[in-house]
Order: C-alpha cells, then structure tokens, then sequence
C-alpha cells in the first residue's frame, strides 16, 4: 500500500519572518506525526525571500526534536553545494540524536541562480558532473570504519542513513536504478518528465543491499479545502510564488487574491498551468479523486505532498484533510 508524506517548503510570508516560519514547520510537523505522515522532509534553497530551510540540516534538526516518530529528512540537500564530508557528519550527527529517524534526500541542482551557487561554492567547475561520484563518496562516509580508513565522518560512520536520489528530469532516474537506491521526482513543480523518469528508473533498477526493488516517490501540490471554490482561492498564494520564482522575482509568500486570471496575461496562465499541471486542488471529493487518479497514473510506493497557503491554519487544515482522503483510498 502506498505511504504518504509531507515536503515543508518552510515558507515566509509576507509580512513574516523565518523564525515565525521555522515554528510553523516544526507545528506542523507534529500535527503529520499525529496525522499519519510517514516522512517529513525539507529542501534546500539559496538566496530565496520565501523559503526559511536553506541551513536544511539545522532546521530538521530542530523539527526533528519537537516530534518523536515521524521520519525528519532532506529533500533534498543539493550536494554540488556541498562537500560530502560536510553532508556525512551533518547527517550523521542528525541519526546520532534521532536515531532510525534520519533521511537524506539528494538533487544536483544548485537550488538557487548562478551568482548564489557560486557564492556557495567558491567556484562551479565541475561540481555538478561530479555529482554521481559525490553521491558514492558520501555512500561510503556512512559505511562501518575500515582499518586503516583515514578520513571519518565523525558521527557517520557506520550508521547507514538512508540515501534518495531526487530528479526532475531523466538523470536522477537513471542515477537511483544504477546505485539501487529509491527515486524521488519532483512531479509538484517539473510534470513534464514524470511518466518517462518512472518508467525508466523502473526499468533499468539494480537491486542492491539498499534495496531489493525499486521504490518510487512522486511529488504532488495539494491544496484542500471546504469547497473548491475555497481552495483555488487559497491556492493563488503559490501560484504567484511561482511565477515570481520563475520570472526572477522570488518574493515572501503571498495572500490569496480573487482575481488573478485578471491580473495576469494569457501567457502568465499558460506557464502556471502547465508548471503546476498535477496539482490537486478543491474541495474533499475533488482532492480524493485526484489522489487517487494520481496513484493509479503513477504506482507510486509514497507520495510526498507540498502545500503552500499563505495562512498557517489553512495549510494545517489541508494536510488534515489530505491525511484523511488518503486513508480512504
């Protein structure tokens, strides 16, 4: 049977700040726990007035200490940003406190625009092309010690967290089935590649001492409310942040608005439509059926939902609903 679980973009709202939206995370993460969530994972981005999570590692661990079962996890770190080592003791330190807990969740995208990346790295040649190797080294960080091994993650070694490779395109399905490791894909804001990267990363899977069989995350926008009506409303705080995001103008999360196909150009729509083309939104009936026409479209083994809404009890009130309607499937 299908799991589901929560992806927290820890937003910042417009007239907000990142504390206030840290403490809406780690609330929200207790209300998932209660609810039935399997996972709750944070992503890192760079540069971003509207995400508070960009110290991924810090932030989970201050979820992960406000709640005791749910699975606290990345999704993802981006680790061209990153030196393994870094990541491995970062991650190990996590599983060291919050032991059988601890997820990492792995993209070669940068998270943020050029100039950010290189203010991360220092220097961008060659970081993402060394991605598959990067993901090895980091393998191996959380292997038992081997005498004579040199360098250590320190916590790390030896604790075996679990790694995902995520992807919003073909490369990262491709990556997981060699590494046979399990494959996130990002379907809540890349749609295009969703059925192709399935199938492949089904297809060319290898098993390994990770995982026998592959296991397949996809990634879906829900928004739910009392009536559909209520919900699109609801649902135009994202899609502004998206437009903005994708135009070069990120920005807090914005209030809801009631008119904004008359605010925006039949381009505009066009983008945010095909962009967000597999979100779920409306009342309980309509978010049922599209959970289910999902599920059946992708056989997903998990679902990890984002839901963006600008006011915090709507977005519980929809991860409520969803846990229910999931359930019900």
């Amino acid at each position: 049977m299908a799991q589901i679980s929560v992806l927290d973009l820890s937003p910042i709202v417009a007239g907000g700040d990142a504390r206030r939206a840290l403490l809406n995370s780690r609330d929200l993460a207790r209300h998932a726990e209660r609810w039935g969530y399997r996972r709750f994972w944070m992503a890192e981005h760079h540069n971003m007035p509207g995400v508070a999570s960009a110290a991924t590692s810090v932030a989970l661990g201050y979820v992960a200490e406000g709640t005791s079962t749910i699975r606290i996890g990345a999704g993802g770190v981006m680790l061209p940003n990153h030196a393994p080592l870094v990541i491995a003791e970062q991650f190990g330190t996590l599983a060291a406190l919050y032991p059988g807990r601890i997820d990492l969740g792995l993209g070669r995208a940068p998270g943020s625009d050029p100039l950010t990346a290189q203010a991360l790295r220092r220097t961008l040649a060659g970081d993402v092309d060394r991605f598959p190797q990067d993901v090895l080294e980091l393998m191996a960080y959380f292997q038992p010690a081997q005498p004579g091994q040199r360098v250590l993650a320190v916590p790390g070694a030896g604790l075996e967290v679990p790694l995902w490779i995520l992807g919003s395109s073909l490369y990262g399905a491709q990556l997981a089935a060699a590494l046979g490791l399990p494959f996130a894909f990002a379907s809540h804001f890349a749609p295009a590649m969703l059925d192709d990267a399935l199938a492949l990363y089904r297809e060319r899977f290898q098993p390994s001492e990770t995982l026998t069989q592959p296991h397949a995350m996809a990634g879906v926008s829900v928004l739910a409310a009392e009536t559909d009506a209520e919900a699109a409303r609801l649902f135009t705080s994202q899609q502004q942040s998206f437009l903005a995001l994708r135009t070069g103008n990120p920005g807090p999360l914005l209030p809801p608005v009631d008119d904004l196909a008359e605010r925006l150009g039949p381009a505009e729509i066009a983008f945010i439509d095909r962009s967000l083309s597999h979100a779920i939104v409306g009342s309980p009936d309509t978010v049922k059926t599209g959970l289910a026409r999902f599920l059946e479209r992708t056989k997903a083994d998990e679902l990890i939902v984002s839901t963006q809404a600008f006011d915090h009890a709507a977005r519980l009130r929809s991860f409520e609903m969803t846990a229910e309607l999931f359930a019900a499937l």
